[in-house]
């Protein structure tokens, strides 16, 4: 009998069993891991936004960097030379001659 009151005398097990404190402990416990805002959603739905305004970031310098090239294209002379360059179109009577390096040549792997 003696240990047993002098368990429950102790100091920090007084403390520990405290009732509200266990609810408190269990409370907080909840919310941070199972509760349905809990902060581990919380860090994902986070972690997604990151995400998604990077994305949002690459997509916008894409729009300008069309918005220009539609600019660009807008003058006869550049696109007879996007045409030439990308499409390897030709006039008539005009021959083409394509110079490939061998760095820039695509091989395959045996």
């Amino acid at each position: 009998m003696k240990l047993i009151s002098k368990i429950k005398n102790n100091k920090w097990i007084r403390i520990i069993s405290n009732k509200y404190l266990i609810i408190t402990v269990f409370f907080v416990f909840w919310m941070l891991f199972f509760d349905t805002n809990s902060f581990l959603i919380h860090k994902e739905l986070n972690d997604d936004i990151k995400k998604l305004e990077e994305n949002k970031k690459a997509y916008l310098e894409e729009i300008i960097n069309d918005k220009i090239f539609i600019d660009k294209m807008k003058d006869s002379a550049e696109i007879e030379k996007f045409a030439r360059e990308q499409y390897y179109l030709k006039k008539e009577n005009e021959e083409i001659y394509l110079i490939e390096h061998e760095d820039s040549v695509k091989t395959k792997n045996k």
